[in-house]
């Protein structure tokens, strides 16, 4: 599939490093009468992020106003193609990235990512896209660190933050559990170096990405 990826976390973006493209900076082209940002490219995924144009050492210190026009930036001044999928990373919790975004896009739907433990899945039940005045569907949930497995004992599972906690809530909204992400050590290696953990579909954790793609 043809896949964009655009980065929402105006105040911490990660997706540079994740993707092992710190260096990169985004170049400018013309279309008709307008200047256009082009993505960066890395393993098949055209991203965009506000990591792209900030000094990675120094905070990002914009009120909601300057972060929400960045974000509408990024959506209408760049030269996405054409694609199969847009995804957009959104910051934990509600705010005006969240608002600006449901009010800029028409989206097809949203996929809310918790851990299991009841203080996680209390914010994740007073998300915005869990009220039903906000018009778009919860395509399901997604259980991140939903066990620990330990490398040397692959078969072993222990469930440090709660046991299924996303698999009630997903009853309780009436939505499909998506998937169950383990809290394995080489997901946060993978992500350090930019080599997301997901490519190597033969382990643990890339079998568990690609079902939940699936």
């Amino acid at each position: 599939y043809r896949v964009g990826l655009l980065d929402a976390d105006i105040f911490g973006p990660s997706q540079p490093k994740m993707f092992d493209v710190e260096a990169a900076r985004p170049a400018l082209e013309k279309v008709g009468d307008k200047e256009l940002i082009i993505p960066i490219e890395n393993y098949g995924v055209k991203m965009l992020s506000i990591g792209f144009f900030v000094n990675p050492d120094e905070a990002v210190l914009w009120r909601g106003a300057m972060a929400c026009n960045a974000l509408k930036q990024l959506i209408s001044e760049a030269n996405w193609g054409e694609l199969d999928y847009l995804l957009i990373d959104l910051p934990p919790g509600t705010s005006d990235i969240h608002l600006t975004l449901v009010q800029t896009l028409a989206l097809t739907g949203a996929v809310i990512v918790s851990t299991p433990q009841q203080v996680a899945l209390a914010d994740a039940r007073k998300g915005m896209f869990v009220d039903n005045k906000v018009n778009v569907p919860v395509l399901g949930l997604v259980e991140n660190m939903a066990w620990f497995t330990p490398a040397e004992l692959p078969e072993n599972r222990y469930y440090i933050f709660g046991r299924e906690g996303c698999k009630r809530l997903a009853e309780e909204l009436g939505v499909p559990l998506l998937g169950q992400i383990p809290l394995v050590q080489s997901i946060c290696e993978s992500g350090d170096v930019g080599e997301p953990a997901a490519l190597d579909e033969d382990t643990v954790t890339g079998m568990a990405f690609r079902q939940l793609a699936e």
